[in-house]
Order: C-alpha cells, then structure tokens, then sequence
C-alpha cells in the first residue's frame, strides 16, 4: 500500500474512533436526561421511544470504535469498510435522531426516516463483513 493510503487509512480509523467515543459520550447524556429529566415529563411510550434511540446510537457507537479499531489492523485498502463507518454515522443521525425528534413530537413526518436509518446500520455491518472478509 503506497505511503498516502496508509495515512488516509489511519486518518478514517481515527475519524471512526473519535466520533464513535465522542457519540457514546453523548449517549451517556442523553440517557442521564432520559432517566433524570424525561421521566415523568414525556408520555411512557415517547419516553421508551428516546430510550430505543439512546439504545441504539450507543451500540452503533460502539460499532464505530470497534471499526476504527480494526481499520489499524487491517492492512489494506479502507474500501468498503471506510464506506461501513459513514453509513453507521448515516445510520445513527437518521435512526436515533428521527427517534429523538418523534420523541418531543417535532413532526410524524421524521416517522418514515427511522427505517431508513435502520436499513443504514443493516447495510454497514455487512459492508463490514464483506470487508473482513475480503481481507481474511
């Protein structure tokens, strides 16, 4: 791998880890003002609705570190594992933030992008399968 790929790679492995750790920070937050500020404010069923986003924003957080982590292992070109980690990032802003938005009755027209977002977090573990894969 030429010298300018190997910085690249490592430069989305470091995206990857950093908004993956910065986004599960946020997730602690947001669960805190789930539990300490929601609760009792917010109808049950818009309450589970925030917490089903905080849910899974922070186990496609985790799949960002766990990502970058192994972008530093994987010696090859980022190719579809690249692609993975912005379509978690595209997943996590459409799934979670539309959850998020439903949750305060923002617009029932964010209802529709939830399964887009969840079509998003599909599409990145197998995009990062396939990206195993091809480099075992």
């Amino acid at each position: 791998m030429a010298f300018y790929n190997i910085i690249g790679h490592i430069m989305f492995a470091k995206l990857f880890l950093i908004t993956g750790s910065l986004n599960a920070g946020l997730c602690v937050i947001l669960g805190a003002f789930a539990a300490h500020k929601l609760k009792g404010t917010l109808p049950e069923n818009l309450l589970n609705t925030f917490q089903t986003g905080v849910q899974y924003h922070f186990y496609h957080s985790f799949a960002l570190i766990m990502l970058g982590g192994l972008m530093l292992h994987i010696n090859t070109q980022p190719g579809s594992l690249k692609y993975a980690g912005f379509v978690f990032m595209l997943g996590i802003f459409l799934f979670s933030g539309s959850l998020y938005g439903l949750s305060f009755s923002l617009g029932k027209w964010l209802g529709p992008i939830t399964p887009l977002g969840g079509l998003c977090f599909i599409l990145a573990w197998f995009m990062m399968a396939y990206g195993i894969f091809k480099h075992f």
